[in-house]
């Protein structure tokens, strides 16, 4: 049976995440109305604005469906904003700003900077055999993490330091775009969480 994974099309760099599942040979569904989550097996939460995507998505109807989704084991990875979105906590959110929550993380936005402070850095990360070329583009950093939280690599010091990269349960995020440098392998790990729960028996 294919494999559908949803993209989280409400703002942000669905195409660029569309095209890595692809040619990973899973389908990209893109993901607006609570409705659409029922056709997938796991869910992007994809870079842009964390704040606009929260609005969209209550607006949309899209954020008690999504938590729901979470706090029932849906695989769920997201990048840049998309770590935002899965947050428990917000360090300096904008007013009124929420998250979908489930990650037990804190996140702080805009750590490094705006659009010019944007750049790019190979990282070391936990149970990859090869650096991670990592873009960071109005990157967050996490600053805290609950006891669940594995760390899966971070930045050394010489590029500011701090978290960037996490997982816990069926949940990964990332404060970089592996979607734009052309790494594959954190979506990958999104298609294992898929088929180790799909293998588990669950929905």
């Amino acid at each position: 049976m294919t494999v559908r994974v949803g993209v989280l099309a409400l703002q942000g760099d669905v195409r660029e995440h569309s095209r890595v599942l692809a040619a990973l040979g899973v389908e990209p569904v893109p993901v607006r109305r609570p409705g659409d989550l029922d056709a997938v097996q796991g869910l992007v939460l994809p870079g842009g604005e964390s704040s606009v995507i929260d609005k969209l998505a209550r607006a949309f109807g899209m954020r008690e469906p999504i938590r729901a989704a979470i706090a029932e084991g849906m695989p769920v990875y997201g990048t840049c904003a998309g770590l935002i979105l899965l947050a428990a906590r917000i360090a300096n959110p904008i007013v009124g700003q929420e998250s979908f929550g489930g990650l037990d993380v804190t996140v702080r936005r805009n750590a490094f900077g705006g659009q010019v402070e944007s750049f790019e850095t190979d990282l070391v990360a936990h149970g990859f055999d090869a650096p991670v070329h990592a873009t960071f583009i109005r990157a967050p950093v996490v600053v805290g993490t609950g006891p669940d939280v594995q760390v899966l690599a971070s930045l050394p010091e010489s590029a500011g330091g701090g978290i960037v990269a996490v997982a816990q349960g069926n949940l990964l995020a990332t404060a970089f775009h592996p979607e734009v440098s052309g790494d594959t392998r954190f979506h990958e790990m999104l298609l294992a969480r898929i088929r180790g729960r799909e293998v588990g028996g669950a929905r």
